[in-house]
């Protein structure tokens, strides 16, 4: 820059000057501490300042006084002891069907019903013809009244010598003919009648019927198949119906053969269906099957059911616990229970920390009975709940936790 360019500079003094910066006074930095130390100790009670505590925990579950009383357990079956698969002792046409899936259905009762035109006629016919073999019978006693008589008027007669002995053999004569002809209706009676019954068993057979008290399980044929006593035509069907009568059921389960001695008959148990996790049911051991299973080194026992539920069906999974004496009646009520090592008791009370999304809080519980290796809970928590169990010690209502995955 030359000392010319030096000399056209010039300095605007209508451009104010920059004021210095003013320090805040004290006071300013103490009301914004006294604002924020609120907060501060608010999310530090709360947890959100603190680290989280690693705990362990434990469920809240339901259990059964009865899992104090049990030996051994094994699992099986529900299997109807009286089931059959209905079908005809003849082939024909089914025409009728009354039943279906479900019905419950009475011994004699019947189920389905053949095509029968042909067998009615027969029936029709032996009637008939039985009918006209009591008309001959009437008739022939009827001739053997009337040769009686004359037989014996000519007895008489001859003794007083006005009959002739010819007269008298042909009265003895009409008398055995007549004898002879009773005999005979007789025994057209008789083969008539054996002729209705063997029509009326023929009839018989195109009505099928229940065998025992039952429910129906599935249902194998329709109306308009062809039932055969073999099944072994094309499209025919042998069986109409599967029945099963639910009074039989007991449960099939399979008990390892080291474990055998454990179980006899007329034992107490419990059972658990697959389908009714809710619910038990009081049984007995019915029967051990005398042979085992090589491939399974398992023995098949049958235990029967104490009470009827219509909720137990054939083929539903089961779970046997073996007892060591009957179930009481206050035995059957499921309990609340958890790790005794999840209460913490202080000053009389009892509480847990009940696990809330990150956080513990402090649940007072009512603790009741000793269950095994849990305790019963009457008050407080419910099945399903999560609940701290290790270290209660570094807990306090709110503690920010993370859970140990096991």
């Amino acid at each position: 820059m030359s000392e010319e360019d030096l000399l056209k500079l010039t300095i605007n003094k209508s451009v104010k000057g920059i004021r210095p910066v003013r320090r805040r006074k004290p006071y300013y930095r103490i009301a914004v501490a006294v604002l924020i130390a609120p907060v501060v100790v608010f999310l530090y009670l709360r947890g959100f300042l603190t680290p989280a505590i690693h705990v362990e925990v434990a469920s809240v579950a339901r259990t059964f006084p009865s899992q104090t009383l049990t030996l051994l357990n094994a699992s099986g079956y529900v299997v109807a002891q009286r089931k059959a698969s209905v079908a005809s002792k003849i082939t024909g046409r089914l025409i009728a069907l009354n039943v279906e899936e479900g019905s419950k259905i009475k011994k004699g009762e019947i189920v389905a019903r053949l095509e029968n035109e042909d067998v009615l006629a027969l029936r029709n016919q032996a009637v008939a013809a039985l009918n006209v073999a009591r008309f001959n019978l009437q008739q022939a006693k009827a001739e053997l009244y009337d040769a009686t008589v004359s037989f014996r008027r000519t007895k008489d007669l001859l003794a007083k010598g006005i009959a002739t002995p010819a007269e008298y053999d042909a009265a003895v004569a009409r008398y055995q003919k007549a004898k002879a002809a009773v005999a005979g209706a007789k025994a057209f009676i008789k083969a008539d009648t054996a002729a209705l019954q063997v029509a009326r068993v023929s009839l018989e057979y195109t009505l099928i019927r229940a065998p025992f008290d039952a429910v129906v399980l599935t249902k194998n044929a329709d109306i308009g198949d062809i039932v055969t006593p073999i099944g072994a035509a094309a499209d025919a069907k042998a069986a109409v119906v599967t029945i099963a009568d639910m009074d039989s059921l007991q449960v099939e389960a399979d008990v390892s053969e080291s474990n055998l001695e454990m179980v006899k008959v007329a034992q107490p148990c419990e059972i658990q269906l697959d389908a009714l996790p809710e619910s038990r049911f009081r049984g007995e051991v019915h029967m051990i099957v005398p042979t085992a299973d090589r491939s399974k080194a398992t023995v098949m026992v049958k235990v029967r059911f104490l009470e009827k539920d219509s909720r137990i069906l054939p083929e539903m999974s089961a779970k046997v616990a073996f007892l060591s004496r009957p179930i009481k009646k206050e035995e059957q009520k499921p309990l609340t229970a958890i790790n005794p090592g999840a209460i913490v008791t202080k000053n009389g009370k009892h509480f847990v920390f009940l696990i809330k999304d990150n956080h513990v809080v402090q649940t007072s519980v009512v603790p009741g009975t000793t269950v095994g290796d849990m305790i019963e809970i009457i008050n407080g928590i419910k099945q399903g709940d999560k609940v701290a169990v290790k270290p209660l010690n570094k807990l306090k209502d709110g503690s920010k936790i993370k859970v140990i995955e096991k």
